[in-house]
This record gives structure tokens, sequence and C-alpha cells, in this order.
């Protein structure tokens, strides 16, 4: 079904309680694993459709959050939303108490288990209020990002669309197109502080009333990290610092001897080359279409998967003014249909979306099949694995949308990957930060972010920029605000698909197979488990980065 055409109502969630509630009685009075079992599966079929009518709402808010029917839509499920998290949290307890917990656990696997642990440690009805709060903060904080109207050129540009000029090939354009960005800002400085600084204090009170020291312990366990830890995470980052800084720094030195300068400004930062970076030689239209193409030749399962995209218009990817900014996938259970969202801009990021989305796309598709719901509780550390790595599966076919750039393309998707995992290592340490010090100012916050980059990004110039200058270029993050802890999974993907960039460079289709099998898992067993099934380091692994780098030094050389 075509996503315009899929029919919307407000989900009654005082119907859905009664629902939930008969389940919990015929799941208590079951005599055997399979009666429970039965139960379970008219669990799924309620979740799937408050679900799907959840997603098509908060959807059709973001493609305009000026809507006013939507803006109520995303304001009801912002108050409703805990409040049946809650009542699935009441569900689970008693599924993961059943006396029949061995035969479940055959049915839909002990990583599911495990993930309803951590959601009984995540959640509790006394943090409604907060947990509500915290919604109306987050989308505070996207409509001041998504309503910005920035004079340029005799243009009013949003966020989104401004971005074609701050790459732009001439430094001059550049240089004006980040004043503007900065003073947007700047005069949204105060702002933008005291929203962060409300959702730090309200996430830290949440954990607290948890019995959590910081929202840390609370932010490990709403991201369902179900085999590592904080410390794991940490010694990830050391290798980052020790064996990828310096590497990543050759590669923003190399660029700078390639663009004619002395040295990086900010202005330069995602520039790379002087005639400036490759843009797709066609139309929105022409992208989708060489986009369809690549993937009937790709394989036959991603041809099936792209063909179900475009005939049920799943994609809504055309920058528009009071658009969300960002992109990214969702999935709309009901239909087995996976929806990309994006703003494109006639950047490379728009082919970065037919790849990097639709990588997330196709695993949904794929995983859509699955009768066992939980098996669809990625992880994000595996989910972006996913979506990195097709961005590299699909290079050899980068001719169809970059012409005679495409090897251009390609230089700059591998350094533009390894230069971004420091950045990535960088926004997760500052939030470690922050939510240890939760009393820290937002002066101290940027000073903590300068600190920050000096240590991961040394090559990096800010000049006399007042806002970016002083440590502001976080608060442009929205993961930060919205989706707190979520960024480290980026950089433990994007060491995963570095390693198929090396195995698709010696065996192309081994290191597809290996691809298609990681998808397929989707999340039945445990994250480490399955990088060792698919063949992958773990990024953990003492050695790991090290050795990345290594393999990665004579790609560039």
């Amino acid at each position: 079904m075509k996503f315009q055409e899929m029919p919307y109502e407000r989900v009654d969630f005082d119907q859905v309680e009664q629902k939930m509630r008969k389940l919990m009685e015929e799941l208590e009075s079951a005599k055997s694993g399979e009666e429970q079992f039965a139960v379970h599966q008219k669990f799924y079929e309620l979740t799937d459709r408050v679900s799907t009518l959840m997603t098509i709402a908060h959807i059709r808010f973001d493609i305009d959050t000026t809507d006013e029917f939507y803006n109520g839509e995303k304001a009801y499920y912002d108050e409703k939303g805990p409040i049946y998290s809650n009542l699935i949290l009441e569900y689970q307890k008693k599924l993961y108490a059943s006396p029949y917990r061995e035969f479940l656990e055959k049915k839909i696997g002990p990583v599911a288990f495990k993930n309803m642990e951590l959601a009984q440690k995540s959640m509790s009805e006394e943090l409604i209020p907060l947990m509500q709060e915290e919604n109306d903060l987050t989308m505070e904080y996207d409509k001041l990002i998504a309503g910005a109207r920035i004079d340029f050129d005799g243009q009013e540009l949003n966020l989104s669309l401004l971005r074609p000029y701050l790459i732009h090939s001439d430094r001059e354009v550049r240089k004006r197109a980040w004043a503007r960005m900065s003073a947007f800002f700047l005069e949204n400085e105060a702002k933008l502080d005291e929203i962060y600084d409300k959702l730090v204090k309200n996430r830290t009170e949440q954990a607290r009333r948890m019995g959590y020291e910081n929202y840390l312990e609370l932010g490990y366990c709403r991201m369902g990290r179900n085999c590592y830890g904080k410390e794991d995470v940490e010694m990830f980052r050391r290798q980052i610092r020790e064996y990828f800084v310096p590497f990543a720094e050759k590669l923003h030195d190399r660029r700078r001897e390639r663009l004619g300068l002395e040295k990086l400004s900010f202005v330069d930062e995602q520039v790379y080359f002087p005639e400036g970076n490759p843009a797709p030689t066609g139309s929105p239209d022409e992208i989708m279409a060489a986009g369809q193409r690549m993937y009937r030749e790709l394989s036959p399962e991603t041809g099936e998967f792209f063909d179900f995209m475009m005939e049920n218009q799943l994609f809504d990817v055309l920058g528009r003014k009071n658009k969300k900014a960002g992109g990214y996938m969702t999935y709309l259970p009901l239909y087995h249909a996976p929806f990309i969202f994006a703003n494109f801009n006639g950047t490379s990021g728009d082919v970065d979306v037919v790849t990097h989305e639709c990588g997330h796309a196709f695993q949904g598709y794929l995983s859509g099949s699955d009768p066992i719901r939980e098996h669809a509780d990625i992880g994000m550390e595996t989910a972006e694995i996913h979506s990195m790595s097709m961005e590299f599966f699909a290079e050899r076919w980068m001719p169809l949308f970059f012409g005679e750039r495409a090897q251009d393309y390609r230089d700059m998707h591998l350094e533009d990957a390894a230069a971004f995992i420091p950045y990535g290592c960088m926004v997760d340490e500052f939030q470690h930060i922050v939510y240890e010090k939760p009393e820290m100012t937002p002066a101290e916050r940027k000073a903590a972010w300068r600190d920050l980059e000096r240590a991961y990004k040394p090559h990096l110039d800010y000049g006399d920029d007042p806002f970016f200058g002083k440590g502001g270029y976080w608060q442009r993050q929205l993961h930060i605000y919205d989706y707190p802890l979520y960024y480290i999974d980026y950089c433990l993907a994007q060491t995963c698909a570095l390693q198929y960039k090396v195995k698709m460079d010696e065996d192309f289709d081994l290191a597809w197979q290996s691809y298609l099998k990681l998808c397929r898992l989707s999340a039945s067993d445990f994250y480490t488990n399955m990088l060792k099934e698919a063949g992958l380091d773990s990024p953990f692994d003492k050695d790991c980065v090290k050795k990345i780098v290594e393999k990665l030094e004579k790609c560039v050389n």
C-alpha cells in the first residue's frame, strides 16, 4: 500500500489498556508455554497496530512541522507514549516471570529476555511525567531547528537547504554561509542552552528516581546495551585516540594540501577537492532511478526491496521549508514496510540517503517476515552496520550518480568515513562528561567540548567565530538533544563497515554473503556473537582498531 493511502486514526489508549490487561490475564491463566506464546502473538497484533499508527503520525508531522493536525497528534503521542511504554513494561514483567520461561526462550530467544530485564531497569510509572516533559523539550529543540529562516543571497533557507553553500567550492561563499549558520545559532544560543540544561536535569532526575547515580546507567539500559558496558566503550574510545586520530589527521593534512591551504579552517571541514565535492549529476528523480538500477544489479534481494519501496512511495526525500531536519528510516509493521525520510539538497548526501538509509530499510525489509517481533529489536550499534556497510557495497555503481567524478566520491567517502569516527567518539565522550557532572553550566559544557575537539580533531581552527569558536558546535548535533548516548553506535558500526570495505576489495561476493547473513540474523543473538558469526572482529577486541588502521593505510597510500 502506498504511504499516502495508509489510513490513520488516533490510537485510543483507553481501549489499548483494556486489551493489554486482558492479555495479561490470559498470560497468567495459561497452563503451558504454548498457551502463553499464543497470547504473546496477540500481543504482537496489538502492538503492531499501535506502532504503525503512531509512526504514520510522526512521519506526517516531520514532513511538515507546521501541520496543525499532526502537531496535535505528535503532542498527543508525546503525552501518551510514556504511559503506553509503562503498560508494555507491565506485560513484559509478567512474561519475564513466566514459569514457562525455558519454552519461551526457545521461541523468542534469550536476547529478548535480556532486553526485558533492561527495560525493567529503565522504566517505572513514577517517571511518566518526567518522560512527558523530556518529549516536550526535544520537540521544542526540533521545531526551533526546523524553523530556521536564514537569508542567503536573496533566498530564505532552512539549515538543510543551506548545506550546499557550506561545502561550496568557492571558499568565500563557504565563509559567508558558515557566518550565517553561526549567526543563527548565536541568536538562539540562550534558548538552546536552556533546553539542553533542562534535558540534562530531567534525565538525571529520572535516573536518580530509578536508583542510579547518574543518567549514564539508565541511558545504557535504554539503549539496550545487553552485552557490553561503559568500560568497553571507554576502551574503544582510547583505541580511537591512540590509533585512529593520527590516521585521520594524516587524511586531513592530505586534504589540506589538495585544497592548497596553509591551514584548515572549520569552513573547509567537509570540502575535499578544490573544484568542490562531487555532486550528483542527476535530478532527484534520476537519483532514485539510478538507485533502482543499482539495487536490481546488486542482488535479487535488494532489487525486490527497492522495487517495493518505489511502488509504494515509501520515500519522502525532497528538502522543503517546515520539514524536520535530518533523515532516518523507520518501519510500519502492519504493512511490513520500511519508510525513508530525508532532505535532498543537491549534494552527495542525497546519494548517501539511497545507500545509508536504504541499508537500514533493506535489513528491515528482510526481517519483516520474521514472526518473532523481538528479533526486530536491533541495537543501534548493529543497525548502523547495515547502513554504513551498504554505502561501501554500493561504491561500484557510483558512476550512475556522479559520472566522471565517481572515483572522487569513493575517495571522499573513505576519507569522510575515517574522519567521522573521532568526531563520533568526541560526541559520546562529551555526553559522558555532561551526565557525570549534570551541574555544569552552559559555559562549562562548551569549554569541555573545545577540550575534546583539541584531543580528537587537533587540526580544527575556528578563528574568531563567535559561536563555534567558543565550543558551540555540538548544539547543531540533534542526537545530543534527542537521542542521548546514541552516537557511539555509529562509531562502533563504522569500524565494522570498514572491515567490510577491506573484505569486499578482496572478495566482493564473499563479503556480500557475510553482510546478508548479518542482516538476516537481525537481533536473534547478542551483538558480539553476531559479529563473530558473520566473520567480523568486535570493536572491543584490543587489536581491532589497530588492525583496521593498518589495512586502511594501504588503501589510501
